[in-house]
């Protein structure tokens, strides 16, 4: 009996994300008010009916009576935050973002608590905090109107970081990525490329001259820089592609994203060549076969899993994900591949794209110039990290180190994650207050 549920839960699930990856793309086009309430309920359902066949296939296979109380506070968990969201913002949540972070921190739940029960909890526990400012965040927005005059603010805070984590900084996996704060390994890169953003924002929005153009790259450059001599250069290159992004959106003009671009191809041949690390990660991407047991054995392995999951996947439990190695953090994604199926990756990838979509579409109706700029770097930031994460994990790109955001274990891109979230909740109600102030005027 306990086979045949089994082998149903595995199909189920593959329906249910099927299901609702579908709903998300449909509720970004449709704009009926009544259908939409239809599809969020329906995808509130399909959360939670997934969520509890996931862990119940989990407590199946463990059987680990603590895996039940897990369960049951994610679920007070997902109700709470809900309810709370609704409660504090009303008609301003953005219903399709709730709905689509909630389902991808229930996936990320399921795999890790497979992976790593003791890192899955932990990863809760910085949850629940990151969830509090979640809540806090469209607030502060909402009622902090001089958020556009804090340019230097921003730059300088998020250099500061930088170049703390560049003289005391852990070096991990040859790079200095993180300090230590009251006991806890904190990334402050995670939050600076948030500063960064809004700085580039509150500094391109109003006017692009040919000077803020050339001030603008100077202090990008300087951050861009600052990551590269610590080795992080995952994240330079996502620093890099959002100045790109800003400045073009900001001018219009193609030449210097084109130009940005060949800047680009030239310092990656030069990181080439200064980083032994970089030349590892190369040499894993180009040729893993060769170097199976050294370099090319986490890659290799990756592929390995994708392979051996197929479509439909081998089923929770089922799997050996953990033969890859960093799988809870770098390569998270081939784990569900192995076991939830190439085809439930697939509708997470187009779950990911229809999160970015909503972002885009919250920056597009923005009419402050300010937000609307910085919304779109935000997006690109959320997007491109899915793509570094993916990319490596599939073979496409090069392995940068990135997480899979809300999916993925670590505490600070969770927290960095979760604060991203929140400011496209609070974009979204100040754009809507500034749309019926104008509504109200012409009236």
């Amino acid at each position: 009996m306990v086979n045949v549920y089994l082998t149903t839960a595995k199909y189920m699930i593959l329906f249910l994300m099927a299901f609702y990856t579908y709903s998300s793309f449909y509720a970004l086009r449709n704009s009926d008010k009544q259908n939409l309430k239809k599809v969020y309920i329906w995808q509130m359902i399909i959360i939670y009916l997934m969520h509890f066949i996931g862990f119940t296939v989990i407590y199946l296979n463990v059987e680990n009576d603590t895996v039940i109380l897990f369960y049951g506070v994610q679920v007070i968990y997902f109700i709470v935050t809900m309810g709370f969201s609704n409660i504090f913002y009303e008609k301003r949540v953005n219903k399709i973002v709730l709905n689509n972070m909630c389902m991808l921190l229930s996936v990320g739940f399921m795999i890790l608590t497979r992976l790593s029960y003791t890192k899955a909890i932990r990863q809760f526990e910085i949850l629940v905090f990151a969830t509090i400012i979640y809540l806090i965040i469209p607030k502060l927005i909402t009622l902090m109107k001089n958020l556009r005059k804090l340019t230097w603010v921003y730059c300088v805070t998020g250099l500061v970081l930088l170049l703390v984590v560049m003289i005391i900084g852990n070096v991990s996996y040859g790079a200095k990525l993180s300090i230590d704060l009251f006991g806890f390994s904190f990334q402050p890169s995670e939050i600076v490329k948030m500063l960064y953003v809004f700085f580039l924002g509150a500094f391109l929005y109003k006017e692009c001259k040919f000077k803020h153009i050339i001030i603008s790259a100077i202090f990008a450059g300087i951050h861009v820089l600052i990551l590269v001599c610590s080795r992080d250069l995952g994240s330079a290159l996502i620093f890099f592609v959002i100045y790109l992004t800003m400045i073009y959106i900001a001018t219009g003009k193609a030449v210097l994203l084109f130009g940005g671009l060949l800047a680009g191809s030239g310092a990656a041949v030069i990181g080439y060549k200064l980083f032994s690390h970089v030349r590892v990660r190369v040499l894993a991407y180009t040729n893993p076969w060769s170097v199976i047991d050294n370099e090319g054995y986490q890659v290799t392995q990756s592929l390995f899993a994708i392979g051996t999951g197929g479509w439909l996947g081998l089923g929770l439990c089922n799997g050996k994900p953990n033969k890859i190695p960093v799988v809870e953090e770098d390569f998270v994604f081939s784990a569900i591949a192995e076991e939830l199926g190439g085809f439930f990756a697939l509708c997470l990838i187009l779950l990911c794209m229809s999160t970015f979509m909503a972002f885009v579409k919250i920056a597009s109706v923005q009419i402050d110039g300010f937000y609307k700029l910085t919304a779109i770097g935000l997006a690109v930031m959320y997007g491109f990290q899915n793509i570094l994460t993916i990319g490596g994990a599939i073979k496409f790109i090069p392995s940068t180190g990135v997480t899979l955001p809300l999916v993925s274990y670590g505490g600070s891109s969770l927290l960095a994650t979760m604060i991203l979230f929140g400011i496209f909740q609070g974009i979204n109600g100040v754009g809507g207050e500034m749309y019926e102030k104008i509504k109200k005027e012409h009236k």
